[in-house]
C-alpha cells in the first residue's frame, strides 16, 4: 500500500525532498533530484501514488514523472563517472544533491534520504533514513531521479550492446558482468568498481 494518505496531506510539511539513484551501479552517473511542493496543494491522486521508486513499476514511474514536474518545483543534477572515480560515490552524491537544491532557488528546509545531510547549504538540512516512504517530496525525488537515470542508461545501451544496459541500467547483473568479462570496461564504467568485475 502506498505510504501517503491524501486525507493526511496537511500533516506533511512543505519542504525540499532530495534523493539519488545509481549509487550502487557499476557504470554511469549518480543522478539526484530535488523536489519541492506543499503536499496540501498537490492533487490528491498524485500524492496517493508516490512511493519509494524501487516499489513503483517502471510504467507508473514514467507516468508520474511529468505529473511531478507539472505540480512541483524540480531540479536534477548528476555526479559523473569521472567525478565518482575522483572523489568517491558518496562525495559525488552529496555534491550533486547540493547543486540540485541550489538550482531550485528556494529558501526551504531540506530533507534527504539516507544517513548524510547535505553539507554547505544555506538552509537547514536533515537526513531521514527510509525517507522515501516517510516524506512525500523524497518519494517524488526518487521517482524523478530513477526515471532520468534509467532513461540515460537506456539511450547509451545501443552504443554499448555487450552490457545489456537496456535491461539492467548499469547495475551488476549476470549479463552485465558477462559483458565486462568478454569486452572489458567501457568509458562509462567506474574505475572504483574494477575489483567487482571479476
Amino acid at each position: 500500500m502506498p505510504p501517503f494518505d491524501p486525507a493526511s496531506a496537511a500533516s506533511y510539511p512543505a519542504v525540499i525532498g532530495c534523493d539519488e539513484v545509481g549509487r550502487g551501479a557499476l557504470c554511469g552517473p549518480v543522478v539526484v533530484a530535488a523536489v519541492f511542493f506543499d503536499p496540501a496543494a498537490l492533487p490528491p491522486d498524485l500524492l496517493a501514488r508516490l512511493d519509494d521508486s524501487k516499489r513503483v513499476p517502471e510504467p507508473v514511474r514514467e507516468a508520474l514523472t511529468p505529473l511531478i514536474r507539472a505540480h512541483a518545483r524540480v531540479a536534477v543534477a548528476a555526479g559523473s563517472r569521472a567525478l565518482i572515480d575522483r572523489v568517491n560515490v558518496r562525495v559525488a552524491t552529496l555534491d550533486a544533491m547540493a547543486r540540485a537544491v541550489r538550482r531550485l532557488g528556494l529558501d526551504a528546509a531540506v530533507l534527504v534520504d539516507g544517513r548524510d545531510p547535505v553539507p554547505g547549504l544555506s538552509q537547514a538540512c536533515r537526513a531521514v533514513i527510509g525517507g522515501d516512504r516517510l516524506v512525500p517530496q523524497i518519494a517524488a525525488a526518487s521517482i524523478v531521479a530513477k526515471t532520468v537515470r534509467d532513461g540515460l542508461m537506456r539511450r547509451l545501451a545501443p552504443r554499448h550492446p555487450d552490457y545489456a544496459w537496456e535491461r539492467n541500467v548499469g547495475y551488476g547483473t549476470a549479463a552485465h558482468r558477462s559483458g565486462l568479462a568478454a569486452r572489458g570496461r567501457s568509458p562509462h564504467h567506474r574505475l572504483t568498481f574494477t575489483r567487482a568485475y571479476g
